[in-house]
């Protein structure tokens, strides 16, 4: 039986990966045992790693970074058709997956769970969108896909986050600090979004709002709880509209946010749903998607939940 591989994206976490991977790999041999490992290079690298392993046998493939390298080892697996096992060690910016399934970010404490930890099979959200190229594209989401403000916020901190961040603030702080820094300059120069939408076999419906997210799991944005009651194996969405409160309304509310206290608000708005479809409501508007912290294209979409197709190790 083959080693369990560890795919590990050495620029994540701003390239602290790279730095900190002799001390991660000496927290995994001893409190977890042998693997092997595999370094990815380019963008997509992981999901071909994961698929390849996956149909050669190997039965837990390991992701060390961030939400997105954790998503492609999970589209990796997905796509290769067979029952490979994901496994998580993060050392990633924002860290939002492994918080809703409670893995420590101590790669120690990680390592002990996937020796001691139990096997869930957990739902994934899959989505179809117009991609870069102007082409239909699908891909498998673990956390939330969501369009509106977050995409912004997400393209400020992949351009390097903003210049309100202390100029030598350390690599992890940094790049905490630049989703909830990124949020506040969104909310003061973005207009709303307006979107058609239509949920399961629900009439379409107009919307203006400044975010509208497909949660599978409960964080995005850094550690934002956006979707507090959200279950990973319920077979279902949590649809979670931020109506156009408008910016002032937005910085007010920002904690509400983060603490998942936001659901009683007037303008948000909560509901369960097994398939999304979203357009502009102007034709050929450009509304850029965000799916598990990454920009792969835009609306139209349609977002589908596929009950318990990963096999995921958690604590016992």
């Amino acid at each position: 039986m083959s080693l369990p591989l560890v795919i590990i994206n050495p620029e994540s976490a701003g390239g602290t990966t790279r730095e900190m991977w002799p001390g991660i790999a000496s927290d995994l041999s001893s409190h977890f045992g042998a693997f092997s490992c595999a370094f990815t290079g380019k963008a997509g690298q992981a999901m071909e790693l994961a698929a390849e392993a996956a149909r050669k046998g190997t039965k837990l493939i390991i992701a060390c970074g961030g939400d997105g390298t954790i998503s492609e080892v999970a589209n990796g697996i997905l796509a290769s058709g067979k029952d490979a096992e994901l496994g998580i060690v993060p050392s990633g910016t924002g860290g939002d997956f492994r918080k809703t399934i409670q893995i420590p970010a101590r790669a120690r404490d990680a390592a002990r769970i996937l020796r001691e930890g139990i096997t869930r099979q957990i739902d994934v959200g899959r989505v179809t969108f117009t991609n870069q190229d102007g082409e239909n594209e699908t891909r498998y989401f673990l956390g939330v896909a969501s369009f509106g403000m977050s995409a912004e916020v997400i393209g400020r901190v992949k351009e390097g986050g903003s210049e309100w961040l202390p100029a030598k603030a350390p690599k992890w702080l940094s790049g905490r600090l630049s989703f909830g820094v990124s949020m506040l300059q969104t909310a003061a120069q973005s207009a709303a979004t307006r979107v058609v939408v239509q949920l399961d076999d629900a009439h379409e419906r107009h919307l203006t709002v400044a975010n509208l997210c497909i949660a599978n799991a409960r964080f995005f944005g850094g550690g934002m709880k956006i979707a507090p009651k959200a279950k990973l194996a319920d077979g279902q969405f949590d649809v979670i509209t931020i109506g156009d409160l408008g910016p002032l309304k937005i910085v007010a509310n920002a904690p509400r946010l983060y603490l998942g206290a936001h659901l009683g608000m007037q303008d948000v708005r909560h509901e369960l749903a097994r398939k999304i479809v979203a357009r502009p409501a102007v034709k050929d508007e450009e509304v850029m998607l965000e799916v598990d912290g990454e920009l792969p294209g835009r609306l139209p979409a349609t977002f589908q939940v596929v009950p318990r197709a990963l096999r995921i190790r958690c604590p016992a």
